[in-house]
């Protein structure tokens, strides 16, 4: 395994694996922000609420849609395509590539490689931690020279209720 890997692979291997939920996930998100050393301002906080109340992955122009109901005036879809940006580098969000597509993190205080499995019916999202999966891709990334490697894998089918 790399030191990379490694890194990642331990980042949360001395704690307590905790997944957070509405006015907890909140203030995880918010403390971790902060952490980071970015504000947790209002506009910030709503898109994260709206992101955080819908329970499919959901795109920029959804959110926007959220956040323009919640504030009573229209939110434009570049300012969330940043802060989501934003929120996925620090962890707060997850971005389904294959969607375009984000879901909040419930557990933004620890750092996974990302596994989604996509139901190609009802579009729901699962979202996995499982960094020996990873494990062999950021090797492999390695290898070829590449750094600060985040693998994100998606493997779509069709979920229980739907198979």
């Amino acid at each position: 395994m790399t030191q990379q890997s490694s890194d990642t692979a331990n980042a949360c291997a001395d704690h307590e694996h905790r997944e957070h939920h509405g006015a907890d996930l909140t203030l995880a998100a918010q403390r971790k922000l902060e952490q980071s050393g970015e504000r947790w301002t209002e506009m910030r906080a709503t898109v994260f609420a709206a992101l955080a109340d819908i329970s499919k992955p959901a795109s920029a122009y959804d959110i926007a849609d959220a956040v323009s109901q919640r504030r009573g005036k229209r939110a434009a879809p570049n300012s969330v395509y940043r802060i989501l940006d934003l929120f996925v580098e620090t962890n707060l969000a997850r971005r389904v590539e294959s969607a375009n597509a984000y879901v909040a993190n419930s557990h933004p205080d620890c750092l996974h490689d990302c596994i989604f499995m996509i139901c190609d019916k009802c579009g729901s999202v699962v979202h996995m931690d499982d960094d020996s999966v990873s494990a062999q891709l950021r090797d492999a990334a390695d290898k070829a020279g590449f750094a600060n490697v985040r693998p994100v894998i998606e493997v779509r089918g069709r979920c229980r209720d739907c198979k």
